[in-house]
């Protein structure tokens, strides 16, 4: 009997296609749109599905489960799997794999050093300007901003992403302090980075400060109103992990009352809703979830959630399986 796949929305076609020339028969959600779980339920009633890919927006839970007994994997299209109760899913003996391509971790630590410049030469803002017909001509005060030359990252989690984050700051000059659960040698030896016991003594020592870290119950308002409160005025805030790791009510009251000078996020704490008090300030930097989102990063995550549907349905360990079965 033909397997049978569904996909919840459309990912780059090197993935799709590399199921169907297994011979398996793969359905796509083809809507552009967020589905709802109730609309997710719709489509994986239509058919017995013997496994889903999802996306991180996919809210994957007992109530999937119950209505979907036949699929046995779920397969996400992300590195993170937080969207998913794999836990449960353990329970019921079903699989959860994720998608940990390299050239994910490139893309997003590219997209982190783009948004500390953008931030340090204010290039958003006078764009902006520019675009207004504001500009009149050069002026010696106009639009001044910082140079990143012998200032310091902070960098908070300092595994795949920050730590190819470090090797780039490096080169434009930085010095680097960081924090994670345990101590990164090869990382200090490549990038002269200072390890850092607390969160709090790279807050205070930082000029730039960038987010590494996965959301858990311990990194969830990783950064509130007592952390921005150890931050040095000048200093900026850069958040490409996940939302929920920044408090953002306190972030807009830090960012207005000048407890800190800037922000720039990929990832925010509602998603897709974004703060309208963030939204109006101008010493921030808003980009729509895309730090991954490079042609090389999507396809090699599209091969690797294929590659684990494939290896499931051939009576293989899916090869990146977070929930090994007993």
């Amino acid at each position: 009997m033909t397997k049978v796949i569904f996909v919840t929305r459309k990912i780059p076609e090197i993935g799709i296609q590399k199921l169907r020339d297994k011979g398996y028969e793969v359905d796509v959600n083809e809507s552009e749109s967020i589905p709802t779980q109730d609309q997710l339920l719709g489509f994986l009633k239509t058919k017995p599905y013997d496994a889903v890919i999802t996306l991180l927006t996919d809210k994957i839970d007992s109530k999937i489960f119950d209505a979907t007994p036949s699929v046995k994997l779920y397969a996400n299209y992300a590195t993170g799997f937080d969207n998913i109760d794999v836990a449960e899913a353990g329970r019921r003996g079903i699989m959860v794999a994720n998608a940990p391509a390299e050239l994910t971790s490139e893309a997003v630590a590219e997209h982190t050093i783009a948004l500390m410049l953008a931030l340090a030469a204010r290039i958003v803002e006078s764009d902006e300007y520019v675009r207004k017909g504001l500009y009149q001509g050069w002026s010696p005060m106009n639009f001044i901003g910082t140079d990143v030359l012998g200032k310091t990252l902070g960098i908070v989690g300092a595994g795949r992403i920050g730590g190819r984050v470090g090797k780039y700051a490096r080169g434009l000059g930085m010095k680097i302090v960081y924090t994670d659960v345990a101590r990164n040698e090869k990382f200090e030896a490549e990038c002269g980075a200072v390890y850092k016991s607390s969160l709090e003594e790279v807050l205070s020592e930082a000029d730039i400060v960038s987010l590494h870290v996965p959301l858990f119950e311990s990194t969830r308002h990783l950064m509130n109103k007592e952390s921005f409160s150890k931050m040095k005025p000048t200093s900026f805030l850069i958040n490409t992990s996940r939302g929920p790791v920044v408090e953002e009510s306190a972030l807009e009251e830090a960012l207005k009352t000048g407890v800190i000078a800037g922000a720039a996020l990929d990832v925010f704490e509602f998603e897709p809703k974004i703060s309208d008090g963030l939204i109006k300030l101008q010493n921030i930097i808003l980009t729509p979830h895309i730090a991954s989102a490079s042609i090389e990063a999507r396809n090699q995550m599209a091969e690797l959630a294929a590659d684990n549907v494939i290896d499931f349905l051939e009576g293989a360990t899916p090869r990146n399986l977070v929930n090994p079965m007993p």
